[in-house]
């Protein structure tokens, strides 16, 4: 059943080179002639991991923020600003910036490390809930977002209850908050018109000017995520393992030892699988250098155990080679 449903797919995309890169098409036939659907699924999936093919894909394409396929909706809080920014994607698969609020964060700088360090935190957020009745503290509304998330995890940081909210409608405000995002209530209305949550990412920085990524970095990382996949897929184990750091811990805090005995094992199973990404997203974190946030919608099959749904890496870029720190 496995192997058909991956001809299938695979056959699909044969039929999309084919209709959409008439150079190509006459080498993909012959070569699907010749060997069959199999050999040539091993070989996209091996194209795939090229650097070559992501530099013409990215080629067009807004990467300001990274690369995005799930968010429609972008929020920056910068804390050196006292501002919290929306942009949103147009007709042209850019982001334009909508609206600008003035925000409070918490009274201390700095990243959040610890629960009540009064520490708005810095990194790469989603909304996870919308709350419409809260306490008149915190304004008509608030968004709930996903701090601590897994690279908070694996540096050890704690704490929760990070909002984006509004504004005290009795009380008197003051002029911080204790480590969430405040906006005031006009303005939390507005944004919560203007956004679906389930599309929206939130970014937060300390910096006054916001990174922008090249397209060769992004094409590198892309390129080093496939190349992965290519050795999951295929159960090259030892180049598997080589794309995690050895300061890796996974989101339970298995380590980069106990990991490989464990994939080692999976591994030699030797089975067949289809692994497919879906919802691709890669972007610079915040307040680091040459680490990247990357997300995608993950579904696997194989003989023996099957898995649909988020999954998320944390890794670092050198030497145009990726390297694993945590996963969930």
């Amino acid at each position: 059943m496995i192997v058909q449903s991956r001809a299938t797919l695979y056959f699909r995309v044969l039929l999309a080179f084919t209709l959409s890169i008439s150079s190509l098409s006459a080498d993909i036939l012959t070569q699907y002639r010749n060997h069959g659907i199999q050999n040539l699924e091993k070989q996209l999936d091996q194209d795939l991991s090229e650097k070559d093919y992501w530099e013409k894909y990215l080629k067009n394409r807004d990467t300001t923020f990274g690369y995005i396929e799930s968010y429609n909706n972008i929020l920056t809080c910068d804390k050196s600003k006292s501002t919290l920014t929306l942009y949103r994607k147009d007709l042209n698969n850019s982001y334009s910036l909508t609206k600008e609020y003035s925000a409070f964060t918490g009274k201390i700088k700095g990243d959040k490390k610890r629960e009540g360090d009064l520490k708005t935190p810095i990194g790469i957020y989603t909304l996870t809930k919308k709350l419409s009745k809260v306490d008149s503290f915190y304004g008509p509304l608030a968004f709930v977002t996903s701090y601590p998330n897994a690279y908070d995890m694996y540096k050890g940081k704690n704490g929760s209850g990070i909002w984006i909210h509004g504004l005290p409608i009795h009380q008197e405000r003051d002029s911080f908050t204790k480590g969430c995002i405040a906006i005031n209530n006009k303005n939390i209305e507005c944004l919560a018109r203007h956004i679906d949550i389930s599309k929206t990412v939130l970014l937060i920085n300390e910096e006054k000017e916001h990174k922008s990524i090249s397209k060769d970095e992004l094409s590198d990382v892309l390129a080093g995520v496939y190349a992965w996949r290519y050795a999951w897929l295929y159960n090259k184990t030892q180049n598997y393992l080589n794309f995690y750091d050895e300061s890796f811990k996974r989101f339970d805090g298995m380590n980069k030892k106990d990991f490989s005995k464990y994939k080692t094992r999976v591994f030699n199973k030797s089975e067949n699988k289809s692994i497919i990404f879906n919802n691709l997203n890669v972007i610079p974190y915040p307040g680091t250098d040459n680490l990247f946030k990357v997300t995608f919608y993950e579904i696997y099959k194989s003989n023996s155990f099957s898995f649909t749904g988020d999954k998320v890496l944390i890794l670092k870029l050198k030497n145009s080679s990726i390297k694993i720190i945590t996963e969930k």
